[in-house]
């Protein structure tokens, strides 16, 4: 509305006390969302910080908002204790919004992929099947899947280079 690009989320004044992406022990990555005042409690909790629900400044979420920075980097130093395993078991069953940060490597392993149909094999140019992952999205209620095989090599060469001189030549 205003013409001005918006800051990336991390960057800009957030609604939301914590939602972000925290840094753990080994160099692992969790993102974790507390989002109202009932998540910050619970957080608090699972992190064993009774400190932090106590604090008389922190009670509300706009309270925590106007903290943020420097509550993102206590939370910061807390988690860089936490590993990334243990920590999400604890948030899972607390109940609390998270997401592991993988790298591209891990996602053949991830297990929301591989239950959302979102993982699949594709024939590769030498003949061999690699699984794939698919786009993230919805189209007519289906994920898009794989149309073709992975072309060899300059299989393609005449027909793409063809079409492009016969545009030249026009």
């Amino acid at each position: 509305m205003t013409g001005e690009s918006p800051p990336p989320m991390p960057s800009r004044v957030s609604a939301w006390s914590v939602y972000d992406v925290f840094t753990l022990a080994d160099g692992e990555q969790l993102f974790i969302g507390a989002v109202n005042d009932k998540h910050w409690q619970t957080l608090c909790k699972v992190l064993e910080r009774p400190d932090l629900a106590a604090d008389p400044t922190l009670q509300t979420n706009e309270q925590r908002v106007h903290r943020r920075p420097e509550l993102l980097k206590r939370l910061g130093e807390i988690l860089l204790h936490y590993k990334a395993d243990e920590l999400s078991a604890s948030l899972e069953a607390a109940g609390l919004p998270y997401a592991p940060i993988v790298r591209p490597e891990q996602l053949l392993d991830d297990p929301h992929l591989k239950s959302s149909g979102g993982l699949v094999p594709m024939q590769t140019d030498d003949g061999a099947t690699a699984d794939v992952v698919l786009l993230p999205l919805l189209m007519g209620g289906r994920r898009p899947g794989v149309r073709q095989r992975l072309p060899r090599p300059g299989e393609h060469n005449e027909e793409v280079l063809g079409a492009l001189a016969n545009r030249h030549a026009a």
